[in-house]
């Protein structure tokens, strides 16, 4: 896993790093199996608090690796192996999503804040990857594409479920039907990147550091609440604010929150 991807972990802070700079962090098999791996390893660790998700070398991620292309080309598609990334795509493996998608949507599932620092280009996959997190900060000059359609295909590693969330429906579909490349600075205008950073690495990890001296209940029940929004109604959200409060209410880290801020400290919240 290491070839593709490797974690370092902080003060609570993980430092993800796609580590296939040659390729320019593009998605192949052992790509999806590092990313899957990294965010189940990440959701079960108890001692994150903030993760960073970034790309080594001139790109965040190019997307699927051309060799798969050109299989798709070649194969016939009553033969595909089951397990290659091109085959039994409407099979779920991982709850409502299958592999492809999982290795975008496990950096929602994972319990605390994810930032995406993105730079170079996130074409395709690697763009679906990025709109997986939480944040993200995008460095100016910045080249994304909801690129599919160029191959014959649609986004499918739940672009179509992340981008309805942020941008507007026309513009998501002029996107997916063109296959344009847009700059950092559309992307901030449609609502992809939350702010352009000439360094979004630095930026990233300087948010998450700040992330991780607050509360991890009260983020984690921050992020639970905000995962089930889109698709609640009013009354749902209101139920689950106050069902959450209850839970951190005269809690210790709460208690610690509140002395810390008293006296003028940096807190300390037990794991």
């Amino acid at each position: 896993m290491e070839e593709r991807i490797k974690t370092t972990i902080t003060e609570g802070v993980a430092d993800v790093r796609l580590v296939r700079a040659d390729k320019m962090n593009a998605l192949d098999d052992a790509m999806f199996m590092a990313l899957i791996e990294t965010g189940d390893r990440l959701k079960a660790d108890k001692s994150v608090r903030a993760v960073v998700v970034s790309g080594e070398g001139r790109a965040f991620c190019a997307g699927l690796d051309m060799s798969n292309f050109g299989r798709m080309a070649s194969s016939d598609g009553a033969k595909r192996e089951e397990s290659s990334v091109t085959g039994r795509l409407a099979q779920r493996t991982h709850g409502e999503a299958n592999r492809a998608q999982y290795a975008a949507l496990v950096w929602r599932q994972i319990p605390v804040p994810v930032i995406a620092a993105v730079h170079g280009v996130a074409f395709g996959g690697g763009f679906q990857v990025a709109l997986g997190a939480d944040i993200r900060y995008v460095a100016p000059g910045t080249r994304m594409s909801v690129m599919e359609i160029k191959w014959g295909l649609v986004p499918d590693m739940a672009g179509m479920e992340l981008m309805r969330h942020l941008a507007r429906e026309d513009v998501i579909r002029e996107l997916t039907y063109t296959g344009r490349i847009f700059q950092a600075e559309e992307a901030l205008a449609y609502g992809f990147a939350t702010k352009l950073c000439d360094d979004p690495y630095a930026e990233a990890l300087k948010t998450a550091r700040e992330i991780a001296d607050k509360s991890p209940t009260a983020i984690r029940a921050a992020k639970r609440i905000l995962n089930s929004a889109s698709g609640a109604t009013s009354a749902e959200i209101l139920l689950a604010e106050s069902v959450e409060q209850d839970k951190l209410i005269g809690g210790a880290h709460q208690k610690e929150a509140i002395m810390a801020n008293l006296e003028k400290r940096r807190p300390k919240f037990a794991d």
